[in-house]
Parts: C-alpha cells; structure tokens; sequence
C-alpha cells in the first residue's frame, strides 16, 4: 500500500492540510476545512493510499507555500503529482502558464486549450484542481471582471489575488 504524508500548515488565514506522495504535492486543503474533506478527495483521486502523518516530508512544500503566502515567493519549484482526466490535467497545465498577478477568464482558458466551446467543462476542471495557489486557479475570473465560485470559497480567492498584486 501506497502512503499519502499529511500535514497542517499554519497561516495567517488559518490552518489547511497539505498531502504528497513521494512523488510530489498531491493536494492542498481548503482552510479551516475538517480532516474530513482530505479523506473524501483522496477516495476518489488516490484509492488505496493510507495517510501517515510526517512532518519531515512536507518540509519542502510547507517551506514554499508559506513563502507564496508571506509575498516571499511567486514562482513555484516543488514537484507536483495531481491525477485527473486528460481534460483536467491539460486546464490544470493551462493555468500553471499563467503569469503570477495576471488574471484570465474561463473562456481564454478554453480558448488556449484548443477547445473554445468547453467553458463549462473547463470550470468544472478548475473546481476539481486538487493544489490551490500552485496550480493557480484562482487565476481564472468570471469574463466580466467578477470573482467567481473556488473551491475554497471566495475570500481565500480574493485573499490569492490581494496577494498577487502587492
């Protein structure tokens, strides 16, 4: 059996469980979330995976995402291990190009992705992004300016591009 390495990273937001592989980062939680929204996303995504709590594993990832969260870091150098379709994984590599501070719009994601007409598909994809702020979701806004719905919830997303803008 596979192990998934948990561990909870404190931030000014709150707290949030980070979860890797051996191969790399597999997930970011929602902060503030219950343990139990890191049990339902790894049933569906990592099945057969046991979780072990370990500090030292994640040294390398909770270094990096408090330095993004501190303003210290914009660029991302951590290895990454996210499973989904071939749909999802081509929208979540559309969103690692975006430029720190930028912002798209679901359709321009679409469009970049060779399939102009899958802006639905495409927010689905987004809401299904297992590593928040790494793969930068929070990115992507609605076509007119407005943010949109996030997986963890509105002021984390605007608390993300606060940050970005700095």
């Amino acid at each position: 059996m596979d192990v998934l390495y948990i561990d909870t990273l404190t931030y000014a937001q709150g707290k949030m469980y980070i979860v890797a592989s051996e191969e790399g980062l597999v997930y970011i939680g929602t902060p503030n979330a219950p343990f139990d929204e890191v049990e339902v996303w790894a049933k569906k995504s990592f099945k057969g995976y046991s979780f072990q709590e370990n500090k030292e594993k994640l040294v390398p990832y909770v270094k990096q995402i408090t330095a993004y969260f501190n303003g210290q870091l914009t660029e991302f150098d951590i290895p990454i291990h996210v499973k989904g379709t071939p749909f999802q994984l081509a929208v979540w590599d559309a969103l690692k190009a975006l430029p720190y501070g930028t912002t798209t719009s679901y359709s321009d994601i679409a469009q970049r992705i060779g399939n102009p007409k899958a802006v639905r598909a495409v927010g689905s994809a987004i809401g299904a992004n297992p590593i928040l702020a790494i793969i930068p979701c929070h990115r992507v806004i609605g076509k007119n300016g407005k943010l949109t719905g996030f997986r963890s919830g509105l002021a984390m997303k605007e608390f993300l591009l606060q940050l970005e803008r700095a």
